[in-house]
């Protein structure tokens, strides 16, 4: 079986790959698919977003990397997957994530979404906290792959 992880991956955290490592032994094939997102402004580009999350997963069987920039619903009519993989860290990602599992659901009714949560270690991860103590100066090695600690480093320097 196949199911979509989608997200914006700005950056990818040790909670996503947490979540990711659990759903592949779930499932026979994980496409983590990275939304485009230029609405949210992203620290990082698309092309670099993918090429972090290739990084950190490159060691996972099952696992594959893709982009987006459309509906969610039609990216996965494209891919004939209606299995979509959403992480629960606290309370409040309920009630956003239920609305939009309903929504996927109103737009194909063959479409199910699997809520998973991570690791405790990781609950209160996000990638916005990730990029404003990176941004800020702090230590954030322990919150994201290596691959991507060192890149985020170079690229911090250079916003700088």
């Amino acid at each position: 079986m196949e199911i979509l992880y989608p997200g914006t991956f700005d950056p990818i955290t040790n909670g996503h790959l947490d979540v990711i490592m659990r759903a592949s032994k779930l499932f026979d094939k994980i496409i983590v698919a990275v939304a485009r997102s230029d609405n949210k402004s992203p620290m990082f580009t698309l092309e670099e977003r993918m090429m972090l999350v290739q990084e950190a997963v490159k060691e996972l069987k099952g696992v594959e990397v893709d982009f987006y920039d459309c509906l969610l619903i039609d990216y996965a009519s494209r891919k004939s997957i209606f299995n979509i993989l959403r992480s629960l860290r606290v309370a409040s990602d309920f009630v956003y994530e239920l609305q939009l599992a309903l929504m996927n659901r109103k737009l194909h009714k063959n479409c199910e979404t699997i809520f998973l949560m991570p690791n405790q270690q990781y609950i209160f991860l996000s990638s916005s906290i990730v990029r404003e103590i990176a941004l800020l100066g702090g230590d954030f090695k322990c919150f994201v792959p290596e691959p991507v600690y060192k890149y985020m480093i170079k690229k911090v320097k250079a916003l700088c």
